[in-house]
């Protein structure tokens, strides 16, 4: 990708493919927002005073499930619609969605079972997805080369970068060879070190506020909201800066990686630590918590973009495969954080935090000695082996 750039070598944000990554990006929002929903909706399904069965607990499971397929199926798109000074920029205003979802659920689903109903809530988000769901079958084209409309320019600008990348739909997955990839398992280091923070984080906030600083139930959800809303500011800011980096040539794409990485799981383990030591106030408290949840969306501009940088050909199965090692952390970190909450409530946050930072370390120094940001080998030499 060292080649010569056209002269636009960043083109407006006002093009088509910017508009496709807001589409994600909102997609991704009601997609969070449903997820979430169905947690904070189900207090008020199982607690209303008509009649009713059991709530349908399997319903969460399955959002999760389309959330997981989702994030890993829509990092494809990027391989043949994002140039290289690009990626980390259209792959941040996409995935962040999920980091905005959390907030406007927390901000408005109370608000709309309490003055619509909880029925209502539901109604509002199928809509939604309806809608958009159809905005995504007119406007989404495989390729960008076959789109109505986009300007010519565009087109050119794009394809120019892809002419070389082929699909591999026709070729079978080096599965052993992916399995003894060192730079691969130290992207999923780091997809296990942050979703262990970030499942805590998302799903036990309420619990240490409400512990720590013993606020009413309306402070609390504005309170465990805030984090969310910076997190999404900062996975916004992170592309930028990653992009603005690799453009100037300041760093390597590996060095700018690496990074990113310290930044997004060394940051968050430092705030974690200062919540336990320097968060005698209530502000002090909610800097903090800031902090540690939006410094873990630094990572998500590292770890998604270099499976696109490794094995361009196989990105998709291997999005797919990190979001399992994410999802089973997620699994484990939300499993042991309850066990060790009932156990021992009043030094518990002590464990649990050290856990967080000492994880988010060894995903670091894994991360530091073993990746890569270009085509590995096992991505080559499969080419000539067809299903």
């Amino acid at each position: 990708m060292d080649n010569k750039f056209p002269p636009r070598k960043v083109p407006s944000f006002c093009s088509f493919r910017y508009g496709l990554s807001l589409l994600l990006h909102v997609c991704n929002v009601l997609i969070m927002s449903q997820r979430m929903c169905v947690s904070l909706t189900m207090v008020v399904m199982v607690n209303r005073t008509d009649p009713h069965g059991l709530p349908n607990t399997s319903t969460e499971e399955l959002l999760d499930n389309i959330k997981g397929t989702v994030a890993a199926a829509q990092q494809v798109i990027w391989i043949k619609w994002a140039p290289p000074l690009e990626r980390g920029r259209l792959t941040s205003i996409s995935i962040s969605g999920f980091m905005l979802g959390p907030f406007i659920t927390l901000i408005a689903t109370g608000f709309i079972c309490k003055s619509l109903g909880w029925p209502m809530v539901f109604y509002i988000m199928g809509a939604c997805g309806c809608t958009l769901s159809l905005l995504w079958f007119v406007l989404f084209y495989d390729e960008p080369k076959d789109h109505p409309c986009m300007s010519i320019s565009e087109k050119e600008y794009i394809t120019s970068f892809h002419v070389q990348q082929v699909s591999s739909s026709e070729y079978s997955l080096p599965i052993k060879d992916m399995l003894k990839s060192l730079p691969l398992w130290a992207i999923c280091m780091c997809i296990f070190a942050l979703f262990w923070s970030s499942t805590i984080i998302l799903f036990y906030t309420p619990t240490f506020i409400n512990s720590k600083l013993h606020v009413n139930i309306n402070e609390n959800g504005l309170l465990s909201a805030l984090p969310h809303l910076f997190s999404w500011i900062f996975g916004l800011l992170a592309g930028q800066m990653s992009d603005f980096l690799l453009s100037r040539n300041i760093f390597s794409i590996l060095n700018i990686r690496k990074l990113f990485i310290m930044l997004g799981l060394l940051l968050p383990a430092l705030f974690c630590v200062c919540l336990l030591y320097l968060s005698s106030s209530l502000y002090g408290t909610i800097i903090f918590l800031i902090l540690a949840c939006a410094t873990g969306s630094f990572t998500m501009v590292a770890v998604i973009v270099n499976t696109l940088e490794i094995a361009p050909r196989y990105c998709g199965f291997l999005n797919g495969f990190i979001l399992v090692i994410g999802t089973i952390a997620g699994i484990i970190s939300s499993t042991l954080t309850g066990i060790i909450l009932n156990q021992d409530p009043e030094s518990s946050w002590f464990k649990i935090f050290f856990l967080i930072a000492g994880i988010n370390v060894i995903g670091v120094i894994f991360y530091l000695i073993f990746a890569k940001a270009e085509i590995q080998d096992w991505a080559k030499e499969k080419q000539h082996t067809r299903l």
